[in-house]
């Protein structure tokens, strides 16, 4: 996968490792819409909608290889979630420079999703619109905290969406960075993991079975 010989993220992305699930990354470059199979081709008249979405899927195919897998196109559902093979959970997420992909085996895990944003604040009128006022009590211990707030959330309504079906606002979303954990208001509580460097990335996972069940 391109990074600089000097970059940090590759280093940042192993921080997040958890048992059994596999995370890439890829620097978005021209010609990786190219990397596109016929099903999967998004309808865009945007070249750089398409080589962001072919550069995750660069990143999903490395990942289901070393996962045993050959060659498999990553169609989407109408939602716009990605398909992947039926014994396999993923995640695919980019930013304007970046794309990220993670999967993992279904036996292990009820879903996954991942969400990759630049490092930088959040402009500060989206903090009511994205955290609750215990979120905002907590996020001057992070750097980039609003933005890496907003990735969180954004990997929890990935990791449930296929689960519960139901559309979450912002505020249904709580999210505990020092527990590394986030409640929906359905009850439900999704695991976490996060990563600040030169992008923030934030995984989020539900096991199939509680942990040590």
């Amino acid at each position: 996968m391109a990074t600089g010989a000097n970059d940090p993220l590759p280093e940042a992305i192993e921080r997040l490792a958890v048992p059994g699930i596999l995370i890439g990354h890829r620097f978005i470059v021209a010609g990786d819409e190219r990397a596109l199979l016929p099903e999967e081709v998004i309808v865009s008249n945007r070249t750089k909608n398409r080589r962001a979405s072919g550069a995750a899927r660069i990143v999903a195919r490395e990942l289901l290889t070393r996962a045993g897998y050959g060659m498999c196109a990553i169609p989407k559902l109408p939602s716009g979630a990605p398909i992947w093979p039926a014994e396999m959970v993923g995640s695919l997420a980019h930013d304007s420079d970046v794309a990220v992909a993670a999967i993992a085996p279904r036996r292990s895990f009820a879903n996954i999703g991942i969400d990759v944003e630049p490092a930088e604040a959040l402009p500060f009128e989206l903090l009511n619109i994205i955290a609750t006022p215990l979120e905002q009590s907590t996020l001057a211990s992070y750097r980039y905290g609003g933005r890496l707030l907003f990735a969180a959330k954004e990997a929890v309504y990935k990791a449930v969406a296929a689960l519960d079906h139901v559309f979450l606002n912002h505020h249904d979303v709580e999210v505990d960075f020092l527990r590394r954990k986030a409640l929906v208001r359905n009850g439900r509580t999704v695991e976490l993991r996060f990563c600040i460097s030169t992008r923030l990335l934030a995984l989020a996972f539900v096991r199939d079975a509680p942990q040590g069940a």
